[in-house]
C-alpha cells in the first residue's frame, strides 16, 4: 500500500540514481509554465494532466513537488495529496492519494484510492517552441488501486467492477507566449468509475473508453492565472440506475505563484451527479510546494 511516510525515501533514492550527478534545482523554468498538481498527482491543471513535467527543472536538473488538496461540495468532500519527481524536463514520476468522505451514503464512509503516475515528455517544448505551431507533447500512465475497505467492496461486487485499474493518455499543451495564454487537451483512455474512486469497469461495460479533457489558462500578470477545465468521464456504472450516472467534471480556476517554490490555486468545481445526489459544486484549494 502506498502510504505517506513510505513516498520520500524512494524518491530521494531516484533523484540520486537517475539525476546522475546533476543539479537538483528548481528554477529552469518560467513561472506558473510547469502548472500545478492535479488531484491525481501529476503535473498540469486541478483535474487534468498536462504535458508538462513535475516542478521547475529544465535539462540536466532534477524537481520535486509535493501538495495537498481539498475540494468540497454540498454533500461529499475530497482531500488529495502526493508528491513528484520531474527529471531533466523529460520524465515525471508521481504518487498521489485520494481520500473520498462518503459518509451522506454510508454513515462514516470513506473511500481512498492510490495512484502511482509516470509521466514522459516525447515532443516539443512549450516555452521554445511559444512562436511556432508545434505544442509540447507528452504521454503517460496512472496506475490506481481501491484501498481496501468494506465501505465501496459490496457496491463493486455488485456491479463487476475491478479494485485496480490503469488510465492511458497523451496530452499536447500550447502555450502563446505573447499572449500569455496555454492551451491543453488530454485524450484519456479509462475504465475508472469516478476516478477510480467506485472501481474500474462493470459487468456491462469493461473496456476502455477515450475521454477528452480541456484546459485553458491565462496569465493575468507573471505570478496569477485564471482558467477553466472540463474533464469528460465515462458512464460505466449507468446501468445500475440514475444513482450511478456519471457526469464530467468541471473547474473555474485562479492560481497564484508568489515564487517558483509556492503556488496556490483556488477553484469553483462541478463534479455532476455522484452517487444519486445531483450538481454537486462547490470549492477547491490545493497548495504546492517546489524544489
Amino acid at each position: 500500500m502506498l502510504t505517506a511516510s513510505s513516498w520520500r525515501p524512494p524518491l530521494v533514492v531516484l533523484a540520486a540514481l537517475l539525476s546522475g550527478g546533476h543539479a537538483l534545482a528548481a528554477d529552469g523554468k518560467l513561472l506558473l509554465t510547469g502548472g500545478v498538481s492535479s488531484i491525481d498527482g501529476a503535473a498540469g491543471g486541478g483535474l487534468t494532466p498536462w504535458a508538462v513535467t513535475a516542478s521547475y527543472a529544465s535539462s540536466g536538473q532534477v524537481g520535486a513537488t509535493a501538495f495537498i488538496t481539498r475540494a468540497t461540495t454540498q454533500d461529499y468532500a475530497l482531500t488529495s495529496y502526493g508528491v513528484a519527481l520531474g527529471i531533466q524536463d523529460r520524465v515525471e514520476l508521481s504518487l498521489a492519494r485520494q481520500a473520498f468522505d462518503a459518509g451522506v451514503v454510508v454513515s462514516g464512509a470513506t473511500l481512498k484510492l492510490d495512484i502511482a503516475g509516470v509521466k514522459v515528455r516525447v515532443a516539443g517544448d512549450a516555452v521554445l517552441d511559444a512562436d511556432t505551431p508545434m505544442p509540447q507533447v507528452a504521454v503517460g500512465a496512472e496506475f490506481k488501486r481501491v484501498a481496501p475497505g468494506d465501505a465501496v467492496g459490496g457496491v463493486l461486487d455488485s456491479v463487476d467492477a475491478k479494485r485496480n485499474g490503469i488510465d492511458l493518455y497523451v496530452s499536447a499543451t500550447k502555450l502563446f507566449l505573447a499572449q500569455g495564454v496555454l492551451v491543453n487537451g488530454t485524450l484519456r483512455a479509462t475504465k475508472a468509475n469516478q476516478n477510480g474512486l467506485l472501481g474500474f469497469g462493470s459487468s456491462d461495460q469493461d473496456h476502455y473508453r477515450l475521454m477528452p479533457e480541456i484546459s485553458v489558462a491565462w496569465l493575468l500578470r507573471k505570478d496569477v492565472a485564471i482558467g477553466a477545465e472540463y474533464r469528460a468521464k465515462p458512464n460505466n456504472l449507468g446501468f445500475a440506475g440514475a444513482a450511478f450516472r456519471e457526469q464530467a467534471w468541471k473547474d473555474l480556476f485562479i492560481a497564484w505563484a508568489p515564487n517558483k517554490h509556492v503556488s496556490v490555486t483556488a477553484a469553483y468545481v462541478d463534479l455532476g451527479n455522484i452517487v444519486g445526489h445531483e450538481r454537486q459544486t462547490g470549492a477547491y484549494l490545493s497548495v504546492q510546494l517546489a524544489y
